[in-house]
């Protein structure tokens, strides 16, 4: 991929742990931009505090970390390129992004800012006149779905699309099916994700399938609240919360699933999605954000109602009991998925990198 090969990036986002979306998209294009030859400088958002202390004061440490951040980003913006930023809602986007897109404008360095967030819509109806003023100083806005595209077209803010990236090398189909009635969710234990609705709608499968499983690989502020609802539901001896995952360990969990569950409340391009689609396993989603513009239901993935376990536990059950419909789904998920290999997108990256470059060059 010659449009990458030589280009210094400087490549700004949070980085696992813990094992967000985000944080797994800039470990995983960092990889893939080493491997086309281009040299990636890391800017992490969430580098660890310095002294460890600091973790326990919340003012304090908003400030232990800014300050060796920006240190980070002038540094990064004067050996690069391009700077590409990983953006989200909220305190990140004025804490973390704003300063990189400012930081790059006074080291004249071109910025393409890379937004992620599933709460555009609400972030935006918040702080559109201050987002506005600083994507006014980037070269690119880059959104990984339509669903993003459209809602930034409303502010006045025009966005291209550019997909995650799925390693079909890791997540790939078993070679034969799980017999038994597994279950996944595979997201951070967060309000937003809304885990409870997957739990009460296993609660119901079980009903069905009393010797059915749950696997929750994830971690976050709910899992206290999460591990007693299974006790007040009496699932707790079928469901297994596994905690935070490595990449090799959740293929191979999903390749022992027969079913995905992904019961948020708002999303945007769930990479835990696309890895199910790519294992080769059916997905039962709530019918949220980006989420159709990924998988079309009953053809890529069944769709339901949020917050409503009955209908997810009915979605799933029809999964487990047609065997022609799994097959159906399975199929089809695998063939969407090319459009989110490295060999689709990589191309799109260098094409947005070189152009931002070129721009940088016509204006010097």
């Amino acid at each position: 991929m010659t449009a990458l090969a030589g280009l210094r990036i400087g490549l700004v986002g949070p980085l696992p742990p813990p094992s967000g979306g985000m944080a797994m998209q800039t470990r995983q294009l960092a990889e893939l931009l080493r491997g086309e030859s281009a040299e990636v400088l890391l800017v992490p958002t969430n580098a660890p505090y310095r002294p460890n202390w600091v973790a326990h004061w919340r003012g304090l440490r908003a400030v232990c970390r800014l300050a060796p951040y920006l240190v980070a980003l002038w540094r990064a913006a004067g050996r690069s390129d391009v700077m590409h930023v990983m953006a989200n809602s909220g305190w990140s986007w004025h804490l973390f992004v704003a300063p990189a897109v400012w930081i790059s404008r006074l080291r004249q360095v071109p910025v393409v800012v890379n937004y992620r967030g599933g709460e555009a819509a609400e972030f935006l109806a918040r702080s559109a006149r201050s987002v506005r003023g600083t994507m006014r100083r980037t070269s690119r806005l880059i959104v990984p779905s339509g669903f993003l595209k459209e809602i930034f077209g409303r502010h006045g803010m025009p966005a291209d699309v550019v997909p995650n990236v799925v390693d079909l090398v890791r997540f790939h189909p078993a070679v034969q099916l799980s017999p038994a009635p597994n279950f996944i969710v595979a997201r951070n234990l967060e309000p937003i994700y809304d885990n409870g609705t997957a739990l009460r709608a296993f609660a119901l499968i079980l009903q069905s399938y009393p010797e059915a499983r749950l696997l929750v690989a994830g971690t976050g502020p709910e899992e206290a609240a999460l591990r007693r609802l299974t006790a007040e539901l009496g699932i707790a001896g079928r469901v297994n919360f596994a905690g935070r995952l490595e990449r090799d360990e959740m293929a191979q969990r999903l390749r022992d699933s027969r079913v995905a569950l992904n019961p948020s409340l708002a999303d945007n391009m769930p990479n835990s999605v696309l890895e199910a689609l790519a294992s080769g396993v059916p997905v039962v989603s709530t019918h949220v954000g980006g989420v159709p513009h990924i998988v079309r239901d009953g053809v890529t993935a069944l769709l339901v109602p949020p917050s409503d376990p009955s209908a997810m536990a009915e979605a799933a059950l029809r999964v487990l009991r047609d065997s022609a419909l799994a097959e159906r789904l399975r199929t089809a998920g695998l063939d969407s998925v090319q459009a989110y290999t490295w060999a689709a997108v990589g191309p799109c990256w260098g094409t947005v990198y070189r152009t931002a470059a070129i721009q940088r060059t016509r204006h010097a």
